[in-house]
């Protein structure tokens, strides 16, 4: 099959990650996050209730409070839970509900309103300290950068210090477009978001390096040919191979943001939106940063200068 001119369409594919970011900035600064109780601070309750009640149901009342946009999650063991609260099998419902923080009186207003219309046999309720999604975002900063420092120098020494810089800016380019989608679109940030962005780093490196492998293995011995050519046929052999994998990646994710939890729906989402960017980044930002890097070198530019940006020859497709 012919092949595609990834590398001299870089251009169209920079211009195209540069909107991306622009507007995902403009997500992340004009519009911001918006942060779950567990960054923000609030109260959360574990409630039995007497009668079945869903989480719509739920929700309807706490609409009428005018706390529409508090978590609802289900407690599957109704015999105890998270507050090691006590009951019977297939008795009633029991929810965690997190919510802003209340004031004695509107908490009170508010579980009369859930007694009368679902019954409250039992609740617990705790406040949250914004501190400890400060801590979580903390931990996470620290373990992002010593994973950052972990990889420069694995990459460089297994590749080169070229391919380890594009990987990592690839890195950056797959979070800040996973955080400007859940900014623009309003999801809520909590620990399950960042557990996802660290999933991320995962995935997109893991496809970047495949396409990076594929290139060392081609490079030995360029003569007659350009640096361009060569990683485009590299970038042609693996490209089915990562579509594929984002395929099968995306197929459970996308079963659990559609069937999944309240709280499975975030993580998934992140997911998504990561496993999409980190699929692009790969092919259509990390490489062509590296090879216009590489074309820099003095005996590669000098093949280009002699033999130009030669045609795309025809590869056979193989992983």
């Amino acid at each position: 099959m012919r092949s595609f001119d990834f590398i001299g369409k870089k251009n169209i594919w920079f211009a195209l990650s540069a909107l991306i970011i622009a507007l995902s900035l403009v997500g992340i600064i004009g519009r911001g996050f918006n942060y779950s109780i567990d960054f923000k601070g609030g109260s959360a309750s574990e409630v039995k209730f007497e009668k079945v009640a869903s989480v719509e149901d739920i929700r309807s009342v706490l609409k009428s409070q005018g706390l529409g946009n508090s978590k609802i999650q289900p407690v599957e063991n109704v015999a105890g839970g998270e507050f090691g609260l006590k009951g019977s099998a297939g008795k009633g419902s029991q929810m965690l509900i997190r919510t802003e923080k209340l004031t004695s009186d509107k908490e009170e207003k508010l579980f009369r309103a859930l007694d009368e219309k679902f019954g409250v046999a039992d609740r617990r309720t705790k406040t949250v300290d914004a501190s400890w999604g400060s801590q979580i975002t903390e931990r996470a900063i620290y373990a992002f950068i010593t994973a950052l420092v972990i990889l420069l120098i694995f990459i460089t020494v297994r590749y080169e210090f070229k391919m380890s810089v594009a990987a990592i800016a690839a890195l950056f380019h797959d979070i800040l477009i996973t955080a400007g989608v859940y900014a623009l679109v309003g999801r809520e940030v909590n620990p399950n978001m960042i557990a996802a962005l660290i999933t991320i780093l995962g995935y997109s490196l893991y496809d970047t390096i495949v396409v990076f492998h594929r290139i060392k293995e081609n490079s030995t011995n360029i003569v007659r040919t350009t640096y361009s050519a060569m990683a485009n046929r590299s970038i042609n052999q693996v490209f089915m191979r990562s579509i594929n994998t984002s395929l099968t990646t995306l197929m459970p994710i996308t079963a659990i943001l559609l069937f999944g939890g309240e709280t499975l729906k975030d993580f998934a989402f992140a997911l998504m939106i990561g496993t999409i960017a980190g699929t692009y980044s790969s092919i259509f930002f990390a490489s062509p940063i590296f090879v216009v890097w590489k074309e820099a070198e003095p005996y590669y530019r000098n093949l280009k200068n002699k033999y130009g940006r030669e045609a795309v020859a025809p590869v056979s497709a193989s992983s």
